[in-house]
């Protein structure tokens, strides 16, 4: 008798999404939750979009594409190498 086939599981190309996903549970969501109450939904949003804006312009990022740098950094250099490569 032959063991029964295993179904191939879909390979995933969303890392980045899954660390993002990650980083703000345990960076926001988990300490937002801990230290106060949200009275309405847009408190939280409120608070989400601040944490937000320091993540994508104040946090380094240590990603083969940050290498170190902010998102908005990576993301202003990257334009520039652009522009200097494809229109000059």
């Amino acid at each position: 008798m032959r063991p029964a086939a295993k179904l191939k599981q879909p390979t995933t190309n969303n890392g980045i999404c899954e660390r993002f996903h990650k980083t703000i549970l345990q960076e926001f969501y988990q300490i937002s939750f801990r230290k106060k109450i949200y009275d309405d939904i847009e408190e939280l949003q409120k608070d989400l979009d601040e944490w937000l804006h320091y993540y994508d312009n104040e946090r380094t990022h240590q990603g083969k594409m940050c290498c170190g740098r902010t998102p908005m950094q990576t993301l202003t250099d990257g334009k520039q190498i652009w522009m200097e490569k494809f229109i000059n």
